[in-house]
């Protein structure tokens, strides 16, 4: 047979494969591409999907306009502190990369926006490729084609952080990490072939290692592209070391040799050790990464030492597994006691998925099987569908298999891999988008097994020998082929089906505050597109005096920022949100958790100020307030600060005990400002909000109402409000003492909604109020608020009444009206 009829006859059978493949694609890229016009709503703009995805878009339009420079410091978040770049840089370079290509090097705001949309889409498709090629590897073609078009089919986070809009570095993780797991198992497989070994390496003998070298130079460069793409990847790094570990002991222990494991665990760690020395910054944890991958690189070969030593001994294998029990415990010893740093790095990898407090509000970090506060398998059906039980179930087969009947190196990589994805999503559901991967190859295993034990070989066989005919099919044929359409494809289609509705992100009401503040606020005097300076370590960016931050809950940063083009106090990276961490003893630091949960205007004034260094000058000037925060995020505010007592009690109805908010959550800042509307502040004014819908509101006012004596009316207000801290003007004036003076306003919003405003007080012969509004209009350069009094302030006492009216500097300024 000739080279070309060889070649022809080769892709004549992997064209089904091919064409298979392929079509795993495009049903993958379709099911993520079905929203696209709840993303692009207009031809100016395009809403990204969640809060992270923003701030990639951030850093993509910073590349772009400084291309190719990496904002590795942002001054337009965090104010007054700014913040180092979080994100690792290679998603959104290579990004910002194909973008300003496409663009011909200088791509207008509608290239950025599409490409930038689609991008999560097409990397979710490709993911059905490494998927492929590391089952077909691990068992077989078949099993690669079923695993390809399970995990194309497949719900959960995997496919709602892979949605068009969904511009977040979070399928890159799982596409780089599949792909570092592809190549790492045919590496694992030609080395296990060949068994090289250190002194191949010293005699210069490398026939032996040829066939796995370019696999394991593969394989380091994706894990350090990994390591690129996510600054937590190191979590891979340790998945590889384990398995190099266990594989030590498996070898050991079978009387095979170790070195070719040593040898190529160092090959693959120093790759990824050089590119991650070459990144100028990775998020707050190169030297982590560095610490992390040299520890590899030196225990590597210490394992296949102490395998050799106690080999020439003549020492029972069992001594290996126990030698490196001893070693492992007695090094974590000796770094608590010599190296604080080397202990922190081996602790942190444990700790590293665990939450406690307010982190446990972070919807992506809290336990997969946790739902609602209690012990749930919903999460485990809407991330995987059946392929979360069935995976189970194989990879207790394969388990079982593994100890009692002979495994491959492959099939044991496999099982540590699938074990510490478990590991990891169950404290952190974030993970489930890695095991949907794992789950779709077991899944796999387990339905081309059930076809390959009802005789389907068999059957195709006939078929294409034309010697099929209908008598050939048997029940079990039916049977098996319905097992995997209907029990492992359908139910992940189906789900995939209605989870791919949509993509999240801010929905019209936050889409419309946040370009009001862009285009009613004082600019804060930063370029947008600066590509800032670093602040020396131990001190602080310097803003200009005109710069100021607009305090809201941490989930809005990332809006305020990119939409609204203003500095945000509090961002979805968990910055500027204060509290406390691990008990009540701690200081109670002065952030968003503290402003919104202060119990009077004072208090959360002080924390204002307290937020910024100058002691002259507020952390924030406006805050931004939704119904969100005033109901359901609430108690994830107070979960920060560790102090959650009170904020919600219980109330007896006809139908028994209900909880319902409390004194203390009708005192904090949040209440005074979403369902009091700033009424009586002396130092905010609400100045724009957005339409309102169908909430909840109604019902705490009612609480209200009923239990605290309250008449608010029992409707829905601003979805959004905005509102100003201002100096307020001083109005004094003189009333007879023991005299209670009323001064008051009618407060018309920009939806048409009026309030009032009232502030009361006892005279002691004189009286002064401070109030937030002014009677006479916006002025040029200052907040062109959308809410106003609809006329002068009115102030009574006894059958006094007087009208007095205050500008907008005066408010600014905090002059005295004497009245």
């Amino acid at each position: 047979m000739t080279t070309k009829d060889k070649s022809n006859k080769n892709l004549k059978a992997n064209l089904p494969y091919i064409i298979g493949l392929i079509i795993s694609f495009i049903i993958a890229f379709y099911i993520r591409t079905i929203p696209k016009a709840s993303v692009f709503i207009s031809d100016t703009f395009v809403r990204f999907g969640g809060n992270d995805p923003w701030y990639h878009l951030r850093n993509v339009e910073s590349i772009i306009h400084n291309f190719p420079s990496m904002i590795w410091f942002d001054a337009y978040t965090q104010f007054p502190n700014g913040s180092n770049q979080v994100f690792a840089p290679l998603y959104d370079m290579v990004l910002a990369t194909i973008i300003w290509v496409l663009g011909a090097g200088n791509p207008d705001q509608n290239l950025i926006y599409t490409v930038s949309a689609y991008y999560p889409a097409v990397l979710g498709a490709l993911v059905v490729i490494p998927t492929y090629f590391a089952a077909k590897w691990i068992f077989s073609r078949e099993v690669g084609l079923l695993a390809s078009l399970l995990i194309a089919v497949s719900c959960g986070q995997f496919l709602s952080r892979s949605m068009i809009g969904f511009n977040d570095h979070h399928i890159a993780e799982t596409l780089l990490s599949t792909v570092t797991a592809m190549f790492l198992i045919m590496a694992i497989k030609k080395a296990d072939l060949e068994r090289f070994s250190f002194n191949d390496i010293r005699n210069k003998s490398f026939d032996k290692i040829k066939p796995a070298i370019p696999y394991l130079i593969l394989t380091g460069i994706s894990l350090g592209a990994y390591s690129l793409a996510w600054k937590g990847a190191l979590f891979f790094s340790f998945i590889i070391g384990v398995y190099i570990t266990i594989q030590h002991i498996i070898n050991h222990m079978h009387g095979k040799t170790t070195e070719h494991l040593a040898i190529s665990g160092i090959i693959v760690f120093l790759i990824a050790l050089v590119m991650i020395l070459m990144t100028p910054y990775l998020g707050g944890t190169k030297s982590l990464y560095i610490k992390g991958l040299l520890a590899g690189i030196i225990a590597f070969p210490l394992l296949t030492a102490i395998s050799i030593e106690i080999n020439r001994r003549g020492l029972k294998r069992h001594y290996y597994p126990v030698s490196i029990s001893i070693l492992f415990i007695g090094g974590i010893g000796a770094a608590r006691l010599f190296s604080e740093s080397a202990y922190s790095l081996v602790t942190s990898v444990f700790s590293y998925f665990m939450r406690t407090g307010g982190g446990l509000t972070v919807a992506e970090a809290s336990p997969l099987l946790y739902m609602g506060g209690q012990f749930s398998l919903q999460p485990l059906w809407y991330n995987f569908g059946t392929l979360g039980y069935i995976s189970f179930i194989a990879l207790a087969i394969l388990t079982y298999r593994a100890f009692t009947q002979k495994n491959t190196s492959e099939n044991t990589f496999l099982l540590v891999w699938s074990l510490m994805i478990i590991w990891a999503m169950l404290q952190q559901n974030r993970f489930a988008y890695y095991y949907s991967v794992n789950a779709a190859i077991l899944s796999a295993w387990v339905g081309i097994k059930a076809l390959e034990l009802s005789g389907w070989k068999e059957l195709l066989s006939n078929v294409r020998s034309k010697k099929f005919n209908a008598k050939h099919v048997k029940l079990m044929h039916i049977l098996s082929a319905a097992f995997v359409i209907l029990i492992l494809i359908y139910p992940g289609y189906s789900l995939a089906m209605q989870q791919n509705q949509g993509t999240g992100g801010p929905n019209g009401y936050w889409i419309e505050a946040t370009m009001w503040l862009r285009h009613n606020t004082p600019d804060p005097g930063l370029d947008y597109y600066e590509n800032y300076q670093r602040p020396a370590a131990g001190e602080r960016y310097q803003y200009p005096d005109t710069a100021y931050g607009v305090m809201s809950w941490w989930d809005y940063g990332h809006w305020i920022q990119v939409i609204g083009h203003r500095i945000p106090n509090a961002n979805p990276f968990q910055q500027g949100i204060g509290g406390r961490t691990n008990s009540l003893e701690e200081e109670n630091r002065p952030g968003a958790s503290t402003f919104f949960t202060a119990q009077s205007e004072e208090e959360a004034t002080a924390v204002l100020e307290a937020v910024h260094p100058d002691p002259d000058r507020a952390g924030a000037r406006y805050v931004v307030s939704d119904v969100e925060m005033a109901t359901g995020k609430f108690y994830a505010m107070s979960a920060w600060t560790l102090d959650t007592e009170g904020y919600y009690v219980q109330a007896q109805t006809d139908t028994g005990y209900v909880t319902v908010p409390g004194q203390r959550y009708f005192n904090s800042m949040e209440a005074r400002l979403h369902i009091f509307d700033g009424n009586g502040l002396k130092q905010y004014r609400m100045v724009y909000e957005s339409p309102a819908a169908n909430t909840q509101e109604p019902a705490y006012k009612n609480v209200y109402n009923v239990l605290f004596g309250g008449n608010l009316p029992e409707t829905n207000t601003g979805y959004v409000k905005i509102f100003e801290y201002v100096n307020g003007a001083s109005i004094t004036g003189t009333a007879p003492e023991g005299e209670t003076v009323t001064i008051s306003n009618s407060i018309m919003t920009n939806q048409m909604r009026t309030f009032t405003y009232t502030q009361s007080a006892t005279s002691d012969g004189t009286y002064t109020f401070i109030v937030p509004y002014s009677t006479e209009g916006p002025i040029e350069g200052q907040t062109q608020f959308a809410a106003m009094p609809a006329g002068p302030y009115v102030l009574s006492y006894g059958n006094v009444t007087q009208q007095v009216r205050v500008s907008e500097t005066d408010v600014l300024n905090g002059n005295t009206i004497e009245v």
